[in-house]
């Protein structure tokens, strides 16, 4: 499967040879070991190291309930009439699937797929970048697609990548793919992440959103066993990202229907450097105490397990 797709998730892997996940990981690992292929988190891809980018058909597979929390939260802080900056991702596809039903929204974006979603939405601007296509991921990249971007300025920006660490940040595999999201960045207020959580603790080649610059992680819950997730989360939170956690998939029935928990917001307002202390907006003193507690409790109790 993953010399097919290039990539495979473990839930989708159990699910068709019909065992437990736990057996799926032990098995993958010894794979791992005969250097067949490579682990992260949530699923498996062909060996490459830092220098392997998967492309959109095999990104599609993994984490797509995850994906699909993580979009219906970030687009909830979308408000009608704003303007924002969408870069390229299949987590950033499924949050302009949602974002078509925003009225008054104008949309900048390099990626061909977040156009397509959103090109019939009614009272919705799409404005694109120039550059040249890159056909792996099916966006405009290279310094026609820096340049346009050169004298705009938006509200937020919302960006994925192929991997996130407190240290380094949100990074990419891909030179020309990296730059033209740091070009979106500096065109935005503030940075929204986009990652679920098999992108926790996984390092790229090339930087594209330092720590220090992201205003806040919209992710997914991670498994119990996914130590190195939850400390990159609780390290994140210390630098002063604002994390959000959706309810994701978790579980499956009999009958093959999964379940979700109904999402919700994790705010970790920490003292940002260089500037003042982030807040959910709306959220009451007393209950916004209760709730970092609550979450830093949950975090500890994560790392632990």
């Amino acid at each position: 499967m993953v010399r097919a797709n290039g990539a495979v998730s473990l839930r989708e892997l159990a699910r068709v040879v019909q065992t437990s996940e736990v057996t799926v990981r032990r098995d993958v690992r010894a794979l791992e070991a005969e250097g067949l292929l490579d682990r992260r988190h949530g699923g498996a891809v062909l060996p490459g190291g830092f220098t392997r980018e998967s492309g959109f058909p095999q990104k599609s597979h993994l984490a797509t309930a995850e994906k699909t929390a993580i979009a219906d939260v970030a687009a909830g802080l979308v408000e009608e009439g704003e303007a924002v900056v969408v870069g390229a991702g299949t987590t950033t596809q499924e949050l302009a699937r949602r974002l078509a039903r925003v009225p008054g929204l104008t949309v900048v974006t390099n990626s061909l797929l977040v156009a397509q979603a959103l090109a019939h939405a009614n009272r919705v601007e799409v404005v694109m970048t120039g550059g040249t296509l890159r056909g792996s991921n099916y966006a405009l990249v290279g310094s026609g697609a820096e340049q346009s971007l050169q004298g705009l300025r938006v509200s937020r920006a919302f960006l994925s990548g192929s991997g996130l660490t407190a240290e380094r940040g949100l990074s990419t595999s891909n030179m020309l793919s990296a730059s033209v999201d740091r070009a979106l960045v500096q065109a935005a207020a503030e940075v929204v992440v986009l990652a679920d959580h098999t992108k926790l603790g996984t390092d790229t080649m090339f930087q594209t959103v330092p720590t220090d610059v992201m205003t806040r992680l919209v992710t997914d819950e991670p498994p119990p066993h996914d130590d190195r997730a939850g400390t990159e989360l609780q390290a994140l939170a210390d630098q002063g990202v604002q994390i959000t956690v959706a309810g994701s998939a978790v579980a499956s029935g009999g009958d093959g229907v999964v379940g979700r928990r109904p999402r919700r917001e994790s705010p970790l307002p920490v003292q940002r450097r260089g500037g003042p202390t982030a807040q959910l907006r709306s959220a009451p003193a007393g209950l916004l105490e209760q709730q970092q507690a609550g979450e830093r409790a949950r975090v500890a109790d994560m790392r632990r397990r």
